[in-house]
């Protein structure tokens, strides 16, 4: 199983975009680092993927809410959706500001 991730994580490595925020102006964009966080999750490094991004972790969790909740109705739902997209936003928000900080 080791095996096949690490072949998906090196053909996928290849052809990851550029930031076209950092080529142009040299500053990192709020999306800076996603690629390569996810690429890290599927290698099983969770905590050089939250370093990495984040904003990933809540992200994956609205994703599957919302998915989740087009199968089945979930009470107080579009409260769940807010907070979730919320903390997703403050997420990645203080990563941004923090890594122009820096």
């Amino acid at each position: 199983m080791f095996d096949l991730i690490s072949q998906i994580y090196l053909g996928i490595e290849g052809y990851m975009l550029p930031c076209m925020s950092k080529q142009l102006f040299g500053l990192e964009c709020p999306g800076c680092g996603f690629q390569r966080a996810v690429l890290f999750l599927l290698k099983g490094d969770l905590v050089a993927s939250f370093k990495m991004y984040p904003g990933l972790f809540p992200m994956i969790l609205l994703f599957s809410f919302l998915l989740v909740n087009q199968f089945r109705e979930i009470r107080n739902a579009s409260k769940i959706i807010i907070s979730l997209a919320s903390v997703t936003v403050i997420f990645i928000l203080t990563n941004f500001v923090l890594n122009l900080l820096h």
